[in-house]
């Protein structure tokens, strides 16, 4: 049989999710895998250096394809941040779930938690510039450092959030994981809450008051 003119990275992200899940381990090389499904090394290279980047690809193109999808929705391109952060969540978790038996091969390996997996090092990156994208109010307070403290500070813990999340679904044994349904709903609409600065506004804008009229009476 001719071997393959040309394969895509979506190609490539089929032929070894096929192969994990077939084999319950990676290619022993490349240059197997390639030969496993009919196409020159060269062609591999051209889209991946390893196997840990396409693992590292597979779930970046959870989000892109997460995103595609949302971006289909005129409903979505009108939702407030809160909606659009909880629509992406149930997006996401549909594509992981479609793809259940690949992540949990992939996630499980690593005995120390998820937060330190390399192959999540894409996704971070791209839910951290979604998040910042969003628009998410803060505090309002004319002070650069302390602005890119809170920033730095929505990222990490959004991204923790999102981390949790997965590893909650990863033990969820619900039918249709209605559980983690729920905890999505509680858990982005609780951070939510406590992202609501009108209050502590309305005391710092008292506070500055009261000081102003201090300072006049003095």
């Amino acid at each position: 049989m001719a071997k393959k003119k040309t394969v895509t990275n979506n190609d490539i992200i089929t032929f070894y999710m096929d192969y994990v899940l077939e084999h319950s381990e990676n290619p022993k090389s490349v240059y197997a895998f390639c030969k496993k499904n009919n196409f020159e090394e060269a062609l591999f290279y051209k889209h991946f250096s390893t196997f840990e980047a396409i693992e590292k690809g597979i779930f970046e193109a959870f989000f892109e394809n997460s995103i595609t999808v949302l971006n289909k929705s005129d409903d979505y391109k009108i939702f407030d941040a809160r909606n659009k952060l909880l629509s992406f969540y149930y997006t996401f978790f549909e594509n992981l779930t479609a793809n259940r038996s690949y992540v949990l091969f992939a996630l499980n390996k690593n005995k120390h938690g998820l937060k330190g997996l390399k192959i999540l090092s894409g996704l971070k990156k791209h839910f951290s510039h979604y998040t910042e994208e969003l628009g998410i109010q803060l505090l309002d307070i004319k002070q650069e450092q302390f602005e890119k403290i809170q920033q730095r500070s929505l990222k990490e813990s959004a991204w923790l959030q999102l981390l949790i999340t997965m590893k909650f679904w990863m033990d969820d044994t619900s039918p249709s994981f209605e559980k983690t349904d729920i905890f999505i709903e509680k858990s982005v609409n609780t951070s939510f809450d406590v992202l609501n600065v009108a209050p502590l506004k309305s005391v710092i804008d008292f506070g500055k008051f009261l000081f102003k009229e201090k300072m006049h009476m003095n």
